[in-house]
Formats: structure tokens, C-alpha cells, sequence
């Protein structure tokens, strides 16, 4: 079945991140995706947890690097302890300046590291669990103590280990979710159709014909952008205000290749020099209609049905879809749920990315 999550806006703090949860639940969302990014992920989640009964809460992505992974399984575990199951960790590697100059932490290959990273917290739950010695070893991380104290013991017998997402963009990154992941978190400049069959496809299943048989089910998450609202007004607003955000990150230099995918060479670094020339307010008008219409879902919350199945039949397991400001539209939007979810089970087969 298809799982529908909402996103959190990145300015979101935590004195307001509870009610929003609690928001998102009235409404009928299967889950809530929490950023790692002006205000730290993992409280966020907890707030967000903590405030819910029903909601399934993830880390849509927590930037692993500057955060060792003990620190991150324990913080995981606890959430998964508190919330019965609810809690999802989805991990990242952000790019090289960001890790260096913003957090001050040691660049590692990413996905070199990121395997190891993911190792260690699957040997770490592991002694959770079973309360069996730690021992990790590998070239970038080392985990051979953990004393009996310091074990928080294990999960309820129902209760699985917290899962692991990956979010991805490169094809060593995208291989790598595939063989050790549980689930892929694709960004918003990845998600057009063509992209998820030609680019993401082959590589996820390259990297799941090396996948422990042990672990779980794979999901592929898109987290889309979606212009919608009740009336046509309110989606071309919000499609405008996406225009910019697009123009953003498409400035980003790893997010290009979605671009030359369709032959829009020349596009990223045109937004690139935007960005250095501080002409923040030129970026939108450099995204034309049919850039936009590849990367980004519209439609009134009534047409949302057709325009995601068009968009995601049998490629993905999970979709984002935007909570407004505005809680008149709450809704509106809580009523296309069912029917997005119902339009998916007549329409939609076996997903054929892996």
C-alpha cells in the first residue's frame, strides 16, 4: 500500500513541531518526516513522537557525519523505545564544505564511510539487543567497548530495530542503499520520472543483488515536491514558490546530473553563478515551465490522485506530500488522502525499481 508523509518545513522549532504533529495525524498521514537542518532532527523527532499515538516519525535526513554513530543508536533507540515502534532513521552525508566548515568534522568518502557508518549501527543495535560484546572494526570506525552500564538493553520482543534509510543522489550512494539500506530517501531534484527508472533504478539494483537476505523489505521514498491546494489559485501560488526552491538547489553543483539527464547542461551552472553574484532574486526566472513540470507534481488535491500515479506508478512505495500554512486547506487535504491511497490500489502494480 502506498504511504503518504508529510514533510516539515526546515524553520520549524521545537515549541511548534508538536501541535504540527499532532496536525498531521488528525489528518490521516501515515507519517511525518522531521529535517536535520536549522534545528536538530533528533529532538525534533522526539517532540514529534512524543506528541503523537498514531504517527510513524523519520529523520528526513539526519547528517550522519559530525555525529558519531554510538551517539546515533543510542538517541534511536531510545526513540524507538518511547514511541513503540514509531521511530524511522534516515541518515545523510551533506557535502564536503558543509561537514568541514559548518560542523567542523572530518570528510570521509561518502560512500565508503557511509557503509561503515551503517555497519556500526547495525553492530551496535545488534549488542542492544542481544547484550552480546560490541566489536566493529573497520577502516574509518572502531567500536570494541561497551560495558554492561552504559547498554540500554532491548526493545520490547514486538518492537523491531529502529530502520535505516538512506538518502542518495550518486550512483555509489544509490548502490550502497541498495545493498544495506533499508529504504531509499531520493531528493527533490530526483524524482522525475525519467530520472527514477534510468538513473536510480539501475543502480539500486546493483547494490540489492549484494543485499543480506536477512535484512527487510526495501521502500523507495520520493520526497516530491507537490504544488497543490484547493483551487487553482492556491497551486499556482505554491508552483511559483517551488520554482524558487528548485532554483535553489539546482544551483548545488551533486544535483546536476538530474539536469544533464535531459540535456539542461548549461542550467546548473548558470544558477551556480546567480548564487555567487548574491542575484537571489533572478534564480526563479532561470527555471522555465518545462524544467519545473520535470521535477515538480501539480494539481488541485482532487486531481492529486491521477497526477501521482501518472508520476510514481510502480516506481516508488512512499510519497511527500505538502502541509499549507494555511489550516483551512486541512480538510481538503486530509479527504485526498484516502482517495490517493484508494486510486493506488486500483491502479498501481509491483513497484519495478528495486
Amino acid at each position: 500500500m502506498l504511504e503518504i508523509f508529510a514533510p516539515t518545513p526546515e524553520n520549524l522549532g521545537l515549541e511548534s513541531i508538536g501541535a504540527y504533529a499532532q496536525r498531521v495525524e488528525a489528518m490521516g498521514f501515515d507519517g511525518l518526516f522531521v529535517p536535520d537542518a536549522v534545528h536538530d532532527g533528533l529532538l525534533l523527532a522526539c517532540q514529534a513522537l512524543a506528541a503523537t499515538k498514531r504517527l510513524r516519525v523519520g529523520t528526513s535526513v539526519l547528517v550522519a557525519p559530525p555525529r558519531s554513530p554510538m551517539n546515533v543508536a543510542l538517541a534511536a533507540w531510545d526513540l524507538q523505545r518511547m514511541s513503540g515502534g514509531r521511530f524511522e532513521l534516515g541518515l545523510g552525508t551533506q557535502i564536503r564544505q558543509n561537514i568541514e566548515e559548518r560542523y567542523s568534522a572530518r570528510w570521509l568518502p561518502p560512500a565508503a564511510g557511509m557503509r561503515e557508518y551503517i555497519g556500526a549501527l547495525r553492530a551496535i543495535f545488534h549488542s542492544f539487543r542481544t547484550r552480546e560484546p560490541l566489536h566493529f572494526v573497520g577502516e574509518h570506525y572502531r567500536f570494541t567497548r561497551l560495558q554492561p552500564f552504559f547498554n540500554p538493553g532491548p526493545l520490547a520482543v514486538d518492537i523491531a530495530d529502529p530502520p535505516i534509510m538512506l538518502g542518495a543522489v550518486g550512483p555509489k550512494m544509490l548502490e550502497l542503499a541498495g545493498a544495506a539500506a533499508d529504504g531509499l530517501h531520493t531528493h527533490p531534484t530526483n524524482t522525475s520520472t525519467r530520472y527514477l527508472r534510468e538513473a536510480i533504478g539501475p543502480h539500486l539494483a546493483a547494490g540489492q543483488a549484494q543485499r543480506n537476505p536477512a535484512l527487510g523489505p526495501f521502500k523507495v521514498c520520493a520526497n516530491e515536491l507537490v504544488a497543490s491546494g484547493p483551487d487553482d489559485a492556491g497551486v499556482a501560488r505554491e508552483r511559483e514558490r517551488f520554482r524558487g526552491i528548485l532554483a535553489f538547489l539546482f544551483s548545488t553543483p551533486a544535483y546536476w546530473p538530474s539536469l544533464e539527464l535531459f540535456g539542461w547542461h548549461e542550467l546548473g551552472p548558470r544558477l551556480q553563478r546567480l548564487t555567487r553574484e548574491n542575484r537571489w532574486q533572478e534564480m526563479a526566472d532561470a527555471l522555465s515551465d518545462t524544467v519545473l513540470d520535470e521535477f515538480l507534481v501539480c494539481g488541485r488535491y482532487d486531481e492529486l490522485p491521477e497526477a501521482l500515479h501518472v508520476r510514481f506508478a510502480g516506481l516508488v512505495d512512499r510519497i511527500t506530500l505538502t502541509v499549507t500554512d494555511d489550516t483551512t486547506h486541512d480538510a481538503a487535504l486530509a479527504a485526498a488522502l484516502p482517495a490517493i491511497r484508494q486510486g493506488w490500489r486500483n491502479r498501481h502494480g509491483r513497484r519495478r525499481i528495486e
